[in-house]
């Protein structure tokens, strides 16, 4: 984010593209380059890292998840969805709490003190999301971290999952932290357009 942060906004989460776009702060246009450029590099990267491995198995979070429940427990197509759901739900809070540290530390522009920490702060909270929700979810924040093995493991199993519950909680955030935290003060006119305005 840092380092690439003064060309693009450090753009590598569909999620934190499309609540920056809820908010108002970035185009449908540019979001779509983003979005295409973010996917196009999860790709590329887990092709690389299968070829440095020698083809290993790219093991998805979520149907692991599903299989080993199953594989010690009898199950029914209802109790599996209701796991799918819950954690798309832990993927809608984790991206939430994310997108919300996002504006709360970079994108406002009352961030006080805390200015130039944002990037750190985020990391910081993506760690602490990991923590909190590795065990339910995998912590699935970022639908293009999630697409890159799909894609090269050819596992579709479950994947609406990870895009899902992290663009809900991404948008959700960008929206209500835009209309509803940053406050926004009103701007003196210049000289010239007051005295143009006390005239006419």
């Amino acid at each position: 984010m840092i380092s690439a942060g003064h060309i693009s906004g450090g753009h590598l989460n569909p999620a934190v593209t499309l609540g920056l776009l809820a908010g108002g702060h970035i185009t449908v246009f540019r979001s779509i380059l983003y979005w295409i450029d973010q996917l196009v590099a999860s790709s590329a990267a887990c092709l690389l890292l299968s070829y440095l491995t020698g083809g290993m198995v790219i093991v998805h979070v979520i149907s692991w998840w599903v299989s080993l429940y199953s594989a010690g427990h009898s199950c029914d197509y209802a109790g599996k969805w209701g796991r799918l759901r819950s954690r798309g739900s832990v993927g809608d809070l984790l991206t939430f709490s994310l997108l919300f540290t996002v504006y709360g530390t970079i994108v406002d522009p009352k961030k006080g003190s805390i200015d130039g920490l944002g990037p750190l702060l985020t990391g910081l909270v993506v760690g602490a999301n990991i923590l909190a929700g590795g065990s339910f979810s995998g912590a699935a924040m970022n639908p293009a971290r999630s697409f890159g093995p799909a894609l090269v493991s050819w596992d579709w199993t479950h994947h609406w999952v990870y895009w899902v519950g992290p663009l809900i909680g991404g948008g959700l955030a960008g929206f209500i932290y835009e209309n509803f935290f940053i406050t926004r003060s009103h701007l003196p006119l210049p000289n010239d357009e007051e005295t143009y305005l006390s005239t006419n």
